[in-house]
């Protein structure tokens, strides 16, 4: 990849810049707890995005996608807005890296990315945070880490309408190899913990499907948290988010808020507890532990939560009947991957019998993406 990158800079702007990269991400446990104020478990991946950079003593911005084949000019003011949705991404951080006072000067770029597309692993937070850190040591700015992520975070709020939490960007930015990192969402505070499964692989398989309701049952869902947020406050009024509340707290409301509410709290409270029960497991370098809190957290998503699919729910059956360490539905559900924790002499079959079974089933392959925990944004040498 780095070799193409260069190629087509050098033959686009006819001289050399510095080549800048980052991650997409996966997250082990700690699904749907970011909004209610809880843990999240993420790490940065052996994907992500990669681009050449040199400033070009002017006031614009010339940018080439490799991966759309596709050449865009565009100005650092806020009506210089681009019309590609990709190059809304490197605005987007230019624009909130000015608005921090920092200095934005214009540049030529060209990028690509191995983070596959679609299946939840955050290519958009992955070039968010190759551009924010590029621009932050181009032009010395000074800015911090945790800086550098909200400016990712911004521009999906402000420049391409997505609403998102801080841990994708929060993981491209902060990932370290053969780490994880426990994020408290509420404070913002983070752990890294160890993650070297000797003998065991990490595996995605993707069903390739997004069912449409993701995003109004999405909403659904958390205001279904906040009910019970709100409810069980007039108890204990020290809850703030979901995650601050006690599951006898939550029995204690049980006949004051509708059934659902009451399931999709019962399921937020436990994840909590799952990340932290999945932290300490890790600490003994129990992965027999950290894979069965994964199946209970798909059973939670599925039945609780009610966030999996026909698809997911399958993947996951076949892999508990295979012996399969640990496996969920990753990311919001409706769709996407399962992730899976799988012992290195029993990945080969395992993968061979879901491509099979899951192509008889619904008539297509599901795609298989390996995934090592790796470095976060950083400047290549």
């Amino acid at each position: 990849m780095k070799t193409r990158i260069a190629e087509k800079f050098s033959t686009l702007f006819a001289t050399e810049g510095e080549f800048f990269a980052s991650a997409g991400r996966i997250n082990l446990i700690g699904e749907h707890t970011d909004y209610n104020g809880g843990y999240v478990f993420p790490g940065a991946i052996d994907k992500g995005i990669m681009a050449e950079i040199a400033l070009n003593g002017t006031d614009k911005v010339r940018a080439f996608s490799l991966d759309m084949d596709e050449y865009v000019e565009f100005g650092l003011n806020e009506e210089d807005k681009p019309h590609q949705s990709w190059a809304c991404y490197i605005f987007g951080v230019c624009r909130e890296t000015i608005k921090r006072g920092g200095k934005v000067a214009g540049f030529n770029t060209v990028f690509a990315g191995d983070v596959p597309l679609g299946a939840g692993l955050s290519s958009s937070a992955a070039l968010e945070s190759t551009f924010a850190y590029a621009i932050n040591e181009l032009n010395a700015n000074g800015i911090d880490k945790f800086e550098l992520a909200k400016i990712g975070q911004s521009t999906e709020h402000n420049y391409c309408g997505v609403k998102c939490g801080i841990m994708d960007q929060f993981a491209s930015c902060f990932g370290k190899e053969g780490s994880l990192i426990r994020l408290n969402c509420k404070t913002l505070e983070y752990k890294y913990f160890p993650f070297n499964p000797e003998g065991y692989r990490l595996v995605l398989v993707d069903s390739c499907v997004k069912h449409e309701l993701a995003s109004s049952a999405y909403n659904k869902r958390r205001q279904s948290c906040e009910n019970a947020a709100a409810a069980i406050r007039k108890n204990h009024p020290e809850v703030e988010f979901l995650s601050d509340a006690k599951r006898l707290w939550l029995d204690e409301v049980r006949e004051e808020i509708p059934q659902e509410d009451f399931l999709r709290a019962e399921y937020v409270i436990g994840e909590v507890q799952r990340v932290l029960d999945v932290c300490d497991a890790l600490e003994r370098g129990d992965y027999e532990t950290v894979g069965e809190m994964m199946y209970q957290t798909h059973f939670g998503l599925s039945k609780l939560y009610e966030v999996s699919c026909e698809e997911l729910d399958f993947l996951n059956k076949l892999a508990r009947k295979m012996d399969v360490t640990g496996s969920r539905v990753m990311g919001g559900g409706f769709g996407g991957c399962t992730i899976n924790l799988v012992k290195a002499e029993l990945y080969q079959d395992f993968v061979d019998t879901a491509i099979q079974k899951f192509t008889e089933r619904f008539g297509h392959a599901p795609k298989i993406y390996d995934v090592v925990i790796s470095d976060g944004a950083r400047k290549l040498q």
